[in-house]
């Protein structure tokens, strides 16, 4: 059996802090290890260093007409019915994710190759609001049935940087991570699954031309592709999001009483199209928020998005508004 963690969560609501001021770390308090664990502190990698503008993206762009996105808008109605793994959960994107579903009272599990980090990042939770699994993606054996059971939704947001870095170290490379990880996790999956959605990369299909070819010098679109293509043609119900350069963080040294006070500053109104033509940027909160709509939106299986923010007005966390912005993708 794999071995799993459970923390007791106060949930953080005093006066909030200076916007991404560091705190310090929570120490770890009465939590026993078993083992079998790892997993990739990685996350949006690539994207983060593709400096292709926007080109004013004379694309019509979908707004709407909230005042901001935020991870502190109004918390949703608890869903006990959902318990949605995430994947890549300390990454720039996946801590925003689990941060959300937790504010959203959500029950969320976690696979981590280091489960001290979730407590530094989320603090001390109940069971019955987040769970820890200690398990590496790269390797299937660590991949234990047992760290599915219950799980109705999974977000996976793992991935490395494009060029060789520190990120790397330990066989952190694309390869590992944005393929065989990702092949691992699906193949390990169960069938029951309400839905899986893969955060990749603009410019998958398009790895053989320029610029893209430049950020695929060591393979990083193009496992990337890999990765989409083992998912899609898994069997399971699924939606794909590729986002544009990621902004907004990272947000590797920040703790939850932060993240929930992340905005996405002026980059609000959401781009979405399909066919992989967007160029641009992308808030990671806007990825994130994306990621948790998606599950919920039956018309989204099966599908793949492209993923931009620029200035304006956002849908924050207005489920409609996200409807018409997935139902109206621009070609």
């Amino acid at each position: 059996m794999a071995a799993k963690l459970s923390f007791t969560f106060q949930f953080p609501l005093e006066k909030p802090s200076k916007a991404f001021q560091k705190k310090p770390s929570l120490a770890l308090s009465h939590q026993s290890y078993c083992d079998g664990f790892g997993f990739s502190k990685k996350n949006s990698g690539f994207r983060g260093e593709l400096s292709v503008k926007v080109n004013a993206l004379q694309e019509e762009v979908i707004q709407s007409t909230t005042s901001e996105t935020t991870l502190l808008s109004p918390t949703t109605t608890p869903s006990s019915s959902k318990l949605v793994l995430v994947v890549g959960a300390t990454g720039g994107v996946g801590q925003l994710v689990v941060a959300a579903l937790l504010n959203r009272n959500i029950k969320s599990r976690l696979i981590l190759r280091d489960p001290e980090k979730a407590v530094s990042l989320f603090g001390n939770q109940d069971e019955e609001k987040l769970q820890i699994f200690k398990g590496d993606t790269r390797n299937p054996a660590d991949l234990d049935p047992s760290m599915f059971e219950g799980v109705t939704h999974v977000i996976c947001c793992t991935g490395t940087t494009a060029f060789p870095s520190k990120r790397w170290d330990g066989d952190n490379t694309p390869e590992r991570v944005d393929w065989e990880g990702v092949r691992n996790l699906v193949s390990a999956l169960p069938s029951s699954l309400k839905r899986v959605v893969l955060v990749s990369s603009i410019g998958v299909t398009k790895f053989n031309e320029l610029p893209w070819s430049i950020m695929n010098l060591f393979g990083v679109l193009k496992y990337k592709k890999k990765g989409e293509d083992f998912l899609r043609n898994s069997g399971l119900p699924f939606t794909i999001i590729r986002a544009g350069r990621l902004t907004d963080g990272p947000y590797t040294s920040y703790d939850l009483n932060t993240l929930l006070r992340a905005t996405a500053g002026q980059r609000r109104r959401v781009v979405i199209g399909q066919g992989d033509k967007l160029v641009g940027e992308v808030s990671r909160l806007v990825v994130a928020e994306a990621c948790i709509q998606a599950l919920d939106i039956e018309f989204t299986e099966g599908k793949i998005y492209e993923i931009n923010s620029v200035e304006g007005e956002g849908p924050g966390t207005d489920p409609e508004k996200w409807q018409e912005l997935f139902k109206t993708p621009q070609e």
